[in-house]
């Protein structure tokens, strides 16, 4: 006798899963759950930085009382001495430490990425931790060494039985670059340690074969694959250098003056808010000009 097997009948219904996702597209979807975010960055940075750019136009120090905004304090700032000094020294300093990071660090990833060496992996991880170190954790490390009384100078005087050693360029502007280049050179490092674990070897084994030398293969094979990195790595660098305060205040360079340690000037030694809030807005307008830039860059190479 033979059986008869009825299967299914389709539902004519969606299911329950489906129905369940659909509907917490449609929550997730809903305008609400917009709001505490958008609260929490107009309440925590959005006003803040309102307040800034209002008391920027408001002439306290001047002495006025004014009801709607001025440009005053612009004029004032803008014809000091100390910001344009500020200004240029904070512009020299964030590209020569880009320009020393993009050197120093695209040696440094050739050599941990394409020559073998004891520990090159355990280097590569300490590359990541590195990225989390505070920026005056390395100054003071630095003072420890180069220092008036650190290792370096100790060791001079100890050997030569001088009164002082000869190192003392930390506290120059010199010793400001030396500190941010040591401190963001594996910013550059990082990408380009990405960069490199993705190119295929075969192209420098078929270079190597054709009678390339290893400077010849780095220009030819390995500089145009890491074009990219360098230039998200570098454009990163600038933008944080430009807006480096501790390394500034940590080496006691008390001859270097940037645009953030203007403001620290301008607001907590002299109680000037208004001349502190205008190259406060000056700094912030570099700041977003160059990210934007980063942006630009990043997109179109890729990175």
């Amino acid at each position: 006798m033979a059986s008869t097997t009825t299967s299914p009948r389709p539902s004519s219904r969606p299911s329950d899963a489906v129905t369940g996702r659909r509907t917490s597209v449609r929550l997730w979807n809903t305008p609400t759950w917009a709001l505490p975010p958008v609260l929490v960055l107009a309440l925590g940075f959005l006003y803040p930085l309102a307040l800034v750019v209002r008391q920027s136009f408001t002439p306290e120090s001047l002495g006025e009382t004014t009801n709607g905004a001025s440009l005053a304090p612009y004029t004032e700032v803008f014809a000091s001495a100390a910001f344009r000094e500020a200004l240029t020294t904070t512009v020299w300093l964030a590209v020569g430490a880009t320009v020393g990071c993009l050197v120093l660090g695209f040696v440094l990833a050739v050599v941990i990425a394409f020559v073998p060496f004891p520990g090159g992996k355990a280097v590569a991880r300490f590359i990541d931790v590195f990225l989390s170190f505070p920026s005056f954790l390395i100054t003071l490390a630095l003072l420890f060494i180069y220092g008036s009384v650190g290792m370096a100078n100790g060791a001079w005087t100890g050997v030569t039985g001088a009164a002082e050693g000869p190192f003392h360029f930390l506290t120059t502007p010199w010793g400001v670059l030396l500190a941010e280049i040591t401190y963001f050179t594996p910013f550059v490092m990082r990408p380009l340690l990405a960069a490199f674990s993705q190119l295929d070897t075969a192209q420098l084994e078929v270079a190597s074969s054709l009678g390339a030398g290893p400077l010849r293969i780095v220009r030819q094979v390995i500089l145009p694959e890491a074009l990219p990195a360098l230039a998200a790595g570098g454009s990163l660098v600038l933008v944080l250098c430009l807006n480096e305060f501790g390394i500034v205040l940590f080496t006691g360079a008390k001859g270097v003056t940037t645009l953030p340690m203007l403001v620290y000037s301008k607001a907590i030694l002299e109680s000037d808010y208004p001349a502190a809030c205008v190259v406060a807005v000056v700094n912030i307008v570099l700041s977003v000009g160059l990210y934007s830039l980063y942006r630009v860059v990043s997109r179109r190479v890729g990175a």
